[in-house]
């Protein structure tokens, strides 16, 4: 404020010339004599994060409690807090109000700790506490510790107008369960508890044990095999026909997931589909199969050959991707193929569970895009009429367990008939799966399912393979009168 009043005093005694040299002068002398102080730009965190202790130190005050513990006959714990849904929190919030939610958990966290606990952030959004050092402590306190953490948490967080449920699911370590007496191994092992109470939460507490080492070390090691599976093309599909119970013409094939082991040979899908969501890797396998059943059409297309859709089974991981129907337009464009040719599979307990409003977009936006949106597994779940029009779905695929000695059983036929009424009325298409024998596949025509599918149609094969198939098919048809009409 004073810089003005000199260069104008300058200038009315000594004149333009000392105006100047005040003026070019005066800010290095204040600069010089700390008048002018640098102004530090505010960090971007909520002030009690940017508190917070970091990983180095938490380790530190690990190191040196473990150090002195044969001396002092003192111990200590590490928990490790992970939140259930902090996927969701971004897909609906951004990662600006996942800081802020961040925030206010810390100050919950800390605010039911003793003054000696350290609370630490770490990379992922999780939090890492180490407890001050007492003489006595067991599986049990530390449980009760980890408890009044998530009671902490429970209250809904306000968030713009938004109220955001934040659960988080604790692992832990003793100090003396540790595989070694040094901080980053006692943290480690509260980071692996934590990894297998997240994939049993929400809300879930685990104690290390050495099993859930040897256990994650497997995982990891699958995970980077399956990493590789998917980069070496180990992974594709293979195709089941779905075909009219009204003319027998093939109305389209299912892309199903298979692996090649180049050891193993053929792995069933049932053992690794699970290790893939486990490894989160669900996204990654849904863009391989998409571009090989994309890839399929356009071969069939070029033969001369009559598949009028391909359907894909969409996971909930790859449902949660805000840019999904962009991503899956381009993907379309690219192949020069019409929306209509594919055919989404979502299962029937995400369409009843789900509240992720970014999954109902998604899925509103595939059918207004022109895809089908076929409801997989329907009776297995609890899907109700509202969540079917919710989503506008196309066809439901009456689950297998309806399907089986379905010829044979009357109170499998009641439930069936009246699966298929209500989706005639609803305006509803139907296909059956796990068609099995020509008894089940009579039944299903004469009830009036119009499509189905399963191993007594054919069972999944190679593409490759599914030229020869429909040639013999049509063949067939040729000479193989109609299975049946609806019954009156």
């Amino acid at each position: 404020m004073f810089l003005p009043a000199l260069t104008l005093a300058a200038f009315w005694l000594g004149g333009e010339r000392e105006l100047i040299l005040m003026a070019l002068g005066a800010p290095l002398l204040f600069a010089i004599s700390g008048a002018v102080r640098r102004v530090d730009r505010p960090s971007p965190l909520p002030q009690v994060l940017d508190g917070l202790s970091l990983r180095a130190d938490i380790l530190a005050s690990v190191d040196s409690i473990l150090r002195e513990s044969h001396v002092s006959d003192r111990t200590t714990a590490c928990l490790v807090l992970q939140f259930d849904d902090s996927k969701r929190w971004i897909d609906q919030h951004g990662r600006a109000a996942q800081t802020e939610v961040l925030g206010r958990a810390a100050e919950r966290i800390c605010s039911v700790l003793r003054s000696g606990d350290v609370v630490a952030r770490l990379e992922g959004g999780g939090f890492a506490v180490a407890l001050a050092a007492v003489r006595r402590l067991d599986i049990e306190t530390v449980v009760q510790v980890a408890a009044r953490l998530q009671s902490a948490l429970s209250a809904p967080i306000s968030l713009n107008a938004t109220r955001i449920y934040a659960t988080c699911s604790i692992g832990f370590c003793l100090g003396q369960r540790a595989p070694e007496a040094t901080g980053a191994s006692l943290l480690n092992a509260a980071q692996i508890a934590a990894d297998d109470a997240l994939r049993h939460g929400p809300n879930a507490i685990r104690s290390y044990s050495i099993d859930m080492a040897a256990t994650r070390a497997d995982r990891d090691a699958l995970r980077e095999e399956l990493e590789e599976a998917l980069d070496e093309g180990q992974i594709k599909p293979h195709f089941q026909p779905q075909i009219s119970t009204h003319t027998g013409a093939i109305s389209g094939f299912e892309a199903l997931a298979r692996w090649y082991h180049p050891d193993k040979g053929l792995i069933p899908p049932a053992e690794f589909l699970p290790m893939i969501e486990d490894a989160g890797l669900s996204e990654r396998l849904g863009e391989v199969i998409l571009y090989h059943a994309l890839t399929a059409l356009v071969r069939w297309d070029r033969a001369g050959l009559n598949v009028p859709t391909v359907a894909v089974n969409f996971s909930s991981a790859e449902l949660r991707n805000p840019r999904l129907a962009e991503k899956l337009k381009w993907e379309l464009d690219r192949f020069n193929l019409a929306p209509k040719r594919l055919s989404i599979e979502v299962l029937e307990n995400v369409v009843a569970q789900t509240d992720n409003d970014i999954i109902v977009a998604n899925i509103a936006a595939l059918a207004a895009l022109g895809c089908g949106i076929d409801l997989d597994d329907f009776g297995t779940g609890n899907a109700s009429i509202t969540s079917i029009r919710r989503f506008a779905v196309r066809r439901i695929k009456i689950d297998r367990s309806f399907v089986t000695k379905l010829d044979e059983d009357r109170e499998q036929q009641k439930m069936v008939a009246a699966i298929l009424s209500m989706a005639e009325r609803l305006g509803l298409e139907t296909l059956a799966e796990g068609v099995e024998t020509p008894g089940e596949h009579a039944m299903l025509a004469q009830l009036g399912c119009a499509d189905v599918q399963g191993f007594g149609i054919a069972r999944p094969m190679p593409v490759d393979e599914t030229m020869a198939w429909i040639d013999r098919h049509q063949a067939k048809l040729k000479t193989i009168p109609r299975i049946g009409s609806r019954a009156r």
